[in-house]
Protein backbone atom coordinates (compact mmCIF):
# COMPACT_ATOMS: atom_id res chain seq x y z
CA UNK A 1 0.00 0.00 0.00
CA UNK A 2 0.88 4.11 -0.36
CA UNK A 3 0.68 4.94 3.30
CA UNK A 4 0.83 8.73 4.01
CA UNK A 5 2.27 9.69 7.32
CA UNK A 6 1.68 12.92 8.71
CA UNK A 7 3.86 14.12 11.99
CA UNK A 8 6.30 11.29 10.52
CA UNK A 9 9.22 13.03 12.76
CA UNK A 10 7.41 12.85 16.12
CA UNK A 11 7.83 10.14 18.62
CA UNK A 12 4.74 7.79 17.07
CA UNK A 13 5.50 9.01 13.47
CA UNK A 14 8.94 8.15 13.94
CA UNK A 15 7.72 4.17 15.24
CA UNK A 16 5.48 3.94 12.05
CA UNK A 17 8.13 4.88 9.63
CA UNK A 18 10.27 2.08 10.85
CA UNK A 19 7.38 -0.64 11.18
CA UNK A 20 5.90 -0.01 7.79
CA UNK A 21 8.69 1.00 6.26
CA UNK A 22 9.75 -2.60 4.70
CA UNK A 23 6.00 -3.40 3.70
CA UNK A 24 5.06 -0.36 2.31
CA UNK A 25 5.20 2.63 -0.18
CA UNK A 26 5.95 5.50 2.42
CA UNK A 27 4.81 9.15 1.93
CA UNK A 28 6.64 11.09 5.19
CA UNK A 29 5.29 14.29 5.91
CA UNK A 30 5.90 17.01 8.66
CA UNK A 31 4.74 20.32 9.48
CA UNK A 32 7.29 22.42 7.38
CA UNK A 33 6.18 19.68 4.42
CA UNK A 34 2.55 19.31 5.02
CA UNK A 35 0.81 21.93 7.19
CA UNK A 36 -2.14 20.35 8.24
CA UNK A 37 -3.90 23.86 9.36
CA UNK A 38 -3.76 24.43 5.52
CA UNK A 39 -7.09 23.12 4.26
CA UNK A 40 -6.33 24.18 0.31
CA UNK A 41 -2.71 22.65 0.50
CA UNK A 42 -3.61 19.50 2.44
CA UNK A 43 -6.40 18.37 0.02
CA UNK A 44 -4.24 19.25 -2.87
CA UNK A 45 -1.60 17.09 -1.52
CA UNK A 46 -3.60 14.37 -0.49
CA UNK A 47 -5.41 14.30 -4.02
CA UNK A 48 -1.99 14.49 -5.90
CA UNK A 49 -0.31 11.82 -3.72
CA UNK A 50 -3.22 9.37 -3.95
CA UNK A 51 -2.42 7.44 -0.89
CA UNK A 52 -4.29 4.33 -0.28
CA UNK A 53 -4.59 5.25 3.59
CA UNK A 54 -3.61 8.44 5.38
CA UNK A 55 -2.04 8.45 8.77
CA UNK A 56 -2.65 11.42 11.13
CA UNK A 57 -0.09 11.40 13.85
CA UNK A 58 0.35 14.71 13.69
CA UNK A 59 -0.69 16.63 16.78
CA UNK A 60 -0.33 19.45 19.37
CA UNK A 61 0.12 17.14 22.42
CA UNK A 62 1.51 19.83 24.73
CA UNK A 63 -1.19 19.22 27.56
CA UNK A 64 -0.91 22.48 29.54
CA UNK A 65 0.12 24.78 26.49
CA UNK A 66 -3.06 23.78 25.31
CA UNK A 67 -4.63 26.04 27.75
CA UNK A 68 -1.95 28.60 26.94
CA UNK A 69 -2.72 28.41 23.32
CA UNK A 70 -6.02 27.41 22.66
CA UNK A 71 -6.25 29.02 19.10
CA UNK A 72 -3.45 26.76 17.93
CA UNK A 73 -4.91 23.20 19.59
CA UNK A 74 -7.87 23.74 17.79
CA UNK A 75 -6.13 24.79 14.97
CA UNK A 76 -4.22 21.59 14.38
CA UNK A 77 -5.88 19.21 16.71
CA UNK A 78 -9.27 19.72 15.32
CA UNK A 79 -9.63 22.11 11.69
CA UNK A 80 -6.38 20.10 10.70
CA UNK A 81 -7.90 17.01 10.88
CA UNK A 82 -11.13 18.15 9.37
CA UNK A 83 -8.92 19.49 6.19
CA UNK A 84 -7.09 15.29 6.28
CA UNK A 85 -10.60 14.28 6.51
CA UNK A 86 -12.01 15.72 3.37
CA UNK A 87 -8.58 15.31 1.58
CA UNK A 88 -9.00 11.51 2.22
CA UNK A 89 -12.86 11.85 1.48
CA UNK A 90 -11.82 13.45 -2.16
CA UNK A 91 -8.97 10.96 -3.05
CA UNK A 92 -11.30 8.11 -1.24
CA UNK A 93 -9.20 6.59 1.09
CA UNK A 94 -9.88 5.61 4.23
CA UNK A 95 -8.12 7.99 7.58
CA UNK A 96 -6.51 6.80 10.79
CA UNK A 97 -6.31 9.07 13.62
CA UNK A 98 -4.50 9.19 16.66
CA UNK A 99 -6.56 10.37 19.30
CA UNK A 100 -6.47 10.33 23.13
CA UNK A 101 -7.89 9.00 26.45
CA UNK A 102 -8.26 12.56 27.44
CA UNK A 103 -11.62 13.13 25.53
CA UNK A 104 -12.92 10.88 28.73
CA UNK A 105 -13.72 13.16 31.46
CA UNK A 106 -11.80 10.63 34.36
CA UNK A 107 -14.61 9.97 36.46
CA UNK A 108 -14.80 6.29 36.14
CA UNK A 109 -13.34 3.17 38.31
CA UNK A 110 -13.41 0.94 35.40
CA UNK A 111 -11.56 0.84 32.12
CA UNK A 112 -13.12 3.32 29.75
CA UNK A 113 -14.52 1.36 26.30
CA UNK A 114 -15.28 2.24 23.10
CA UNK A 115 -18.37 3.80 23.21
CA UNK A 116 -18.47 5.31 26.66
CA UNK A 117 -19.78 9.02 27.32
CA UNK A 118 -17.23 11.57 26.29
CA UNK A 119 -16.77 14.79 28.40
CA UNK A 120 -13.22 16.07 28.15
CA UNK A 121 -12.08 18.26 31.09
CA UNK A 122 -8.96 20.24 29.07
CA UNK A 123 -8.31 22.04 26.22
CA UNK A 124 -6.28 19.64 24.98
CA UNK A 125 -9.26 16.75 24.88
CA UNK A 126 -11.71 19.20 23.25
CA UNK A 127 -9.46 19.84 20.82
CA UNK A 128 -9.05 16.18 20.14
CA UNK A 129 -12.55 15.07 20.56
CA UNK A 130 -13.42 18.08 17.87
CA UNK A 131 -11.27 15.97 15.46
CA UNK A 132 -12.60 13.23 16.04
CA UNK A 133 -16.47 14.03 15.79
CA UNK A 134 -15.64 15.98 12.41
CA UNK A 135 -13.77 12.37 10.89
CA UNK A 136 -16.92 11.31 11.53
CA UNK A 137 -18.94 13.54 10.26
CA UNK A 138 -17.05 13.56 7.13
CA UNK A 139 -16.12 9.83 6.49
CA UNK A 140 -17.09 6.26 6.33
CA UNK A 141 -13.73 4.64 6.52
CA UNK A 142 -11.72 5.84 9.26
CA UNK A 143 -9.80 3.96 12.10
CA UNK A 144 -9.86 6.29 15.47
CA UNK A 145 -7.00 5.13 17.87
CA UNK A 146 -7.90 6.20 21.00
CA UNK A 147 -4.72 5.92 23.06
CA UNK A 148 -2.61 7.08 26.12
CA UNK A 149 0.51 7.72 28.49
CA UNK A 150 3.17 7.27 25.29
CA UNK A 151 6.14 7.09 25.45
CA UNK A 152 9.00 6.24 22.84
CA UNK A 153 12.64 6.53 21.63
CA UNK A 154 12.13 9.84 19.67
CA UNK A 155 10.90 12.45 21.68
CA UNK A 156 10.32 13.74 25.11
CA UNK A 157 8.29 11.54 27.80
CA UNK A 158 8.19 10.97 30.85
CA UNK A 159 10.61 7.89 31.59
CA UNK A 160 12.76 10.17 30.11
CA UNK A 161 12.31 12.61 32.55
CA UNK A 162 12.06 10.78 35.47
CA UNK A 163 15.67 9.08 34.37
CA UNK A 164 17.00 12.59 33.54
CA UNK A 165 16.08 14.14 37.31
CA UNK A 166 17.42 11.33 38.91
CA UNK A 167 20.54 11.85 38.33
CA UNK A 168 20.24 15.45 40.18
CA UNK A 169 18.29 14.32 42.82
CA UNK A 170 17.81 11.84 45.63
CA UNK A 171 13.76 12.32 46.46
CA UNK A 172 11.57 12.92 43.36
CA UNK A 173 7.27 13.78 43.93
CA UNK A 174 5.00 12.03 41.75
CA UNK A 175 1.54 12.08 41.05
CA UNK A 176 -0.15 8.96 43.08
CA UNK A 177 -4.31 9.29 42.03
CA UNK A 178 -3.92 9.92 38.34
CA UNK A 179 -4.41 5.88 36.90
CA UNK A 180 -3.25 4.98 33.25
CA UNK A 181 -1.85 2.87 30.78
CA UNK A 182 1.61 3.28 29.84
CA UNK A 183 1.76 2.92 26.18
CA UNK A 184 5.09 2.18 24.12
CA UNK A 185 4.61 3.88 20.50
CA UNK A 186 6.54 0.59 18.99
CA UNK A 187 4.14 -1.42 20.14
CA UNK A 188 0.94 0.64 19.09
CA UNK A 189 2.69 1.28 15.56
CA UNK A 190 2.54 -2.59 15.52
CA UNK A 191 -0.58 -2.55 15.94
CA UNK A 192 -1.75 0.01 13.74
CA UNK A 193 0.35 -2.06 11.10
CA UNK A 194 -2.14 -4.49 11.80
CA UNK A 195 -5.20 -2.57 11.96
CA UNK A 196 -4.91 -1.31 8.37
CA UNK A 197 -4.30 -3.97 6.48
CA UNK A 198 -8.08 -4.32 7.63
CA UNK A 199 -11.49 -3.07 6.82
CA UNK A 200 -13.00 -3.04 10.18
CA UNK A 201 -13.45 0.57 10.73
CA UNK A 202 -14.42 2.43 13.76
CA UNK A 203 -12.94 3.50 16.87
CA UNK A 204 -10.48 1.85 18.95
CA UNK A 205 -8.77 1.82 22.23
CA UNK A 206 -5.31 0.32 22.14
CA UNK A 207 -3.24 0.43 24.71
CA UNK A 208 -0.47 -1.91 26.29
CA UNK A 209 -1.98 -3.64 29.00
CA UNK A 210 -2.51 -3.68 32.94
CA UNK A 211 -2.69 -0.24 34.82
CA UNK A 212 -0.81 1.75 36.91
CA UNK A 213 -0.74 5.31 38.48
CA UNK A 214 2.48 7.51 37.64
CA UNK A 215 3.55 7.27 40.41
CA UNK A 216 4.28 3.33 40.61
CA UNK A 217 5.29 3.73 36.67
CA UNK A 218 8.11 5.58 38.17
CA UNK A 219 9.38 3.75 40.91
CA UNK A 220 9.08 0.63 38.37
CA UNK A 221 11.19 2.41 36.03
CA UNK A 222 13.60 3.19 38.77
CA UNK A 223 13.96 -1.06 39.43
CA UNK A 224 14.04 -1.70 36.67
CA UNK A 225 16.73 0.82 35.57
CA UNK A 226 18.26 0.23 38.47
CA UNK A 227 18.29 3.46 39.49
CA UNK A 228 18.35 4.27 43.36
CA UNK A 229 16.10 7.71 44.10
CA UNK A 230 13.24 8.23 46.21
CA UNK A 231 9.65 8.73 44.67
CA UNK A 232 7.72 9.88 47.37
CA UNK A 233 3.73 10.62 45.93
CA UNK A 234 1.34 13.30 45.79
CA UNK A 235 -1.83 14.36 44.68
CA UNK A 236 -2.61 15.73 41.24
CA UNK A 237 -4.04 18.99 43.42
CA UNK A 238 -0.56 19.43 44.94
CA UNK A 239 1.49 19.36 41.39
CA UNK A 240 -0.50 22.11 40.35
CA UNK A 241 -0.45 22.49 36.74
CA UNK A 242 -2.55 24.47 33.90
CA UNK A 243 -4.37 22.19 32.50
CA UNK A 244 -6.67 19.55 34.80
CA UNK A 245 -5.85 15.99 33.75
CA UNK A 246 -8.39 12.45 33.96
CA UNK A 247 -7.75 10.93 37.44
CA UNK A 248 -8.72 7.48 35.45
CA UNK A 249 -7.78 7.29 32.25
CA UNK A 250 -7.72 3.42 31.40
CA UNK A 251 -8.65 2.12 28.21
CA UNK A 252 -10.48 -0.84 27.64
CA UNK A 253 -9.04 -2.52 24.10
CA UNK A 254 -12.72 -4.16 23.48
CA UNK A 255 -12.95 -3.19 20.04
CA UNK A 256 -9.20 -4.50 19.27
CA UNK A 257 -10.02 -7.85 21.05
CA UNK A 258 -13.37 -8.39 19.47
CA UNK A 259 -12.05 -7.55 16.21
CA UNK A 260 -9.84 -11.02 16.22
CA UNK A 261 -6.59 -8.99 17.68
CA UNK A 262 -4.09 -10.05 20.32
CA UNK A 263 -3.45 -7.74 23.36
CA UNK A 264 -0.80 -5.73 23.34
CA UNK A 265 1.56 -6.73 26.18
CA UNK A 266 1.83 -5.61 29.65
CA UNK A 267 3.45 -2.31 29.91
CA UNK A 268 5.89 -3.79 32.50
CA UNK A 269 7.44 -5.90 29.79
CA UNK A 270 7.18 -3.30 26.80
CA UNK A 271 8.93 -0.65 29.32
CA UNK A 272 12.10 -3.05 29.74
CA UNK A 273 12.71 -3.23 26.34
CA UNK A 274 12.36 0.98 25.41
CA UNK A 275 14.65 1.12 28.76
CA UNK A 276 16.87 -1.32 26.91
CA UNK A 277 16.90 0.52 23.81
CA UNK A 278 17.47 4.22 25.40
CA UNK A 279 20.91 2.43 26.56
CA UNK A 280 22.49 1.24 23.30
Amino acid sequence: MKVLITGSNGMLGHDLTDVLNDKHELILTTSKTLDITDKEHTVEFIKENKPDIVINSAAYTNVDGCEENQKLAFSVNGEGVRNLAIGCREADCPLVHISTDYVFNGKNDTPWVEDDEIGPISVYGKSKLEGEEAIQEILDKFFIVRTAWLYGINGGNFPKTMLELAKTHDELTVVYDEVGTPTYTLDLAEAIGKLIETDYYGIYHITNSGSCSWCEFAKYIFEVAEVDVKVTPVTASEFARPAPRPSYSVLNNKRWVDNGFEPLRSYKEAIKDYLFCLKK
